[in-house]
């Protein structure tokens, strides 16, 4: 099984560039499952039904969020309705949507977890012990399973790829919108990269217009954060898996879009 991790879309000029690249990924990599996290793909913060069928238009069989999963009240409806989007498992348990799913194609299957860290950002309970309930009821459904751990500390993400090592098909990170250089196979057969980074704007600040954000930090005043659309790229992590669900390979790729003028 290939399976094709897209890091947070952001904004517009990131479902944008995720249009024009992700056609040329799927002819080259030829991938069972592509999985994107959408969790930033509305305005740059947030996800609404309309952004969110327009990521599963473009190709996407699964969507996971974070830490903006309700930044828009008016997708928690369809966060009931829609199976193939998740956001943090281990936000409350009577809060719109689901953390986890299990979706289907040719005949193959693939769980799909999100999780929130507690370092720097909220959940209800501990990523770490949600990680093992939520396994334990995936048992038996599934073989193949990805995690988007959705956190600030990398410690905590390094940690979260330990504790799954051997029992998940892949842990990869997001949320910091920076790809690390650790992509690599654990010794138990668990793909792991720290943070897949973005799909979005490298021009700016981690998506935002680069003079938004140094004027914030430069006068601590209370600035409108806009998505920057200077120099998009696709940032991804393509995994190869054996049948028992365990890793072979895993290899990040870091595509520009050159947009024509």
């Amino acid at each position: 099984m290939r399976l094709l991790f897209i890091g947070d879309v952001v904004g517009g000029i990131g479902r944008r560039a995720l249009a024009a690249l992700l056609p040329g990924l799927v002819d080259r990599h030829r991938p069972h499952f592509v999985v994107v996290n959408g969790e930033n793909a509305a305005g740059g913060v947030g996800i609404t039904e309309r952004t969110a069928r327009e990521l599963f238009d473009l190709g996407a069989d699964c969507i996971t969020l974070g830490n903006h999963s309700y930044r828009h009240t008016e997708v928690y409806g369809y966060l009931d309705r829609e199976e193939r989007i998740v956001r943090p498992s281990n936000y409350p348990k009577g809060s719109p949507g689901r953390g986890a799913t299990v979706v289907r194609r040719e005949g193959m299957a693939l769980g799909v977890v999100n999780l929130s860290g507690t370092v720097f950002v909220d959940a209800a309970r501990s990523p770490f012990s949600e990680a093992d309930a939520v396994l334990a009821d995936l048992r038996g459904r599934t073989t193949h399973v990805l995690v988007d751990m959705h956190a600030e500390a990398t410690s905590e993400k390094v940690a979260m790829g330990w504790h799954l090592d051997g029992r998940v098909t892949a842990c990869l990170g997001t949320h910091t919108h920076v790809p690390t250089a650790d992509a690599r196979v654990l010794p138990g057969g668990t793909a792991y990269c720290t943070d897949v980074g973005m799909t979005g704007p490298r021009g700016g600040v981690i998506g935002v217009k680069r003079e938004l954000a140094l004027k914030r930090f430069l006068t601590m005043t209370n600035v409108r954060f806009d998505t920057s659309d200077e120099d998009p790229w696709l940032n991804a992590v393509l995994v190869e898996a054996a049948d028992d669900g365990h890793a072979t390979a895993v290899e990040q790729l870091l595509l520009p879009w050159h947009r024509a003028n």
